[in-house]
């Protein structure tokens, strides 16, 4: 067990010194909400008004609702950066290396996966001080309820990205798929819009939103800043998570994505 717990703290720490080295990065997950945040927040305010829904006990300014979406937003992107990381390491030949050691494919993977979702947490930390600091009012425990919330949803959200590293084969090709999936999971989500205005818009996008499993990591995030427990929510994540685990470990492949079939004996 030694030599696992030896194994998993230096995938990890690897992991955090990789994000800790690239100020880029750590200035780049910022730059995204903050600028739906003071920007896009400001203009939707007055067209936008946000009903008394749970977990709010009040009427609340837009700004403050769409928090728990920018929160996400930092996780996903986190996410599909793993993934891009991933599909790097494979042509490079790293993951290569790190899998020809005695442990289990999926132990390696799951330590690699549990390093970026400590990434995405530290980048969240970042973003709920600047958040403080411009006045939105939280809840002084919020940073320690949300934090289950964060991982589990870091975990569903990091877990995507490899089911996505195993299936790119080049790395040329990620810009393209990552678009294809970031977009229409940021936008028909619960991040931006109750899911109620959706419902308003015509009931297949409320249907299409409803189902999205961003939208539950988004509202589970929600209701753990104030203290509370969707379990709706923390099901589908939960579920999610599992699924998407499941077909990360099952089809990545330092040597080939998803799906493809492996060499023939006779070849």
């Amino acid at each position: 067990m030694s030599g696992w717990w030896i194994a998993f703290q230096g995938i990890v720490a690897r992991e955090v010194l990789r994000f800790v080295h690239q100020r880029e990065r750590f200035l780049g997950a910022l730059v995204r909400p903050l600028v739906w945040l003071f920007v896009f927040a400001a203009g939707f305010r007055a067209a936008l008004g946000i009903a008394i829904i749970p977990p709010y006990e009040t009427y609340i300014p837009y700004e403050t609702y769409i928090v728990p979406g920018l929160i996400g937003m930092i996780q996903l992107f986190n996410g599909m950066q793993g993934s891009l990381s991933m599909v790097y390491d494979r042509e490079m030949g790293s993951m290569r290396i790190l899998l020809t050691s005695p442990l289990p494919r999926g132990f390696l993977l799951l330590a690699r996966l549990l390093g970026g979702v400590v990434v995405s947490v530290l980048q969240v930390a970042a973003f709920l001080l600047i958040v403080r600091l411009y006045g939105i009012d939280l809840p002084g425990w919020a940073p320690l309820t949300v934090l289950p919330a964060l991982l589990l949803n870091g975990l569903m959200l990091g877990a995507l990205g490899m089911v996505l590293a195993s299936t790119i084969r080049q790395l040329e090709n990620f810009a393209g798929v990552m678009n294809f999936v970031v977009f229409p999971l940021f936008f028909l989500s619960s991040a931006l819009y109750p899911l109620y205005r959706m419902e308003e818009a015509g009931p297949l996008l409320w249907w299409l939103c409803s189902l999205n499993p961003f939208t539950h990591g988004v509202e589970l995030i929600r209701f753990a800043l104030y203290g509370q427990l969707d379990g709706l929510a923390l099901a589908v994540v939960a579920s999610a998570t599992l699924l998407f685990a499941a077909l990360a470990v099952r089809g990545y492949s330092p040597a080939r994505g998803m799906g493809s079939r492996a060499p023939s004996a006779a070849g």
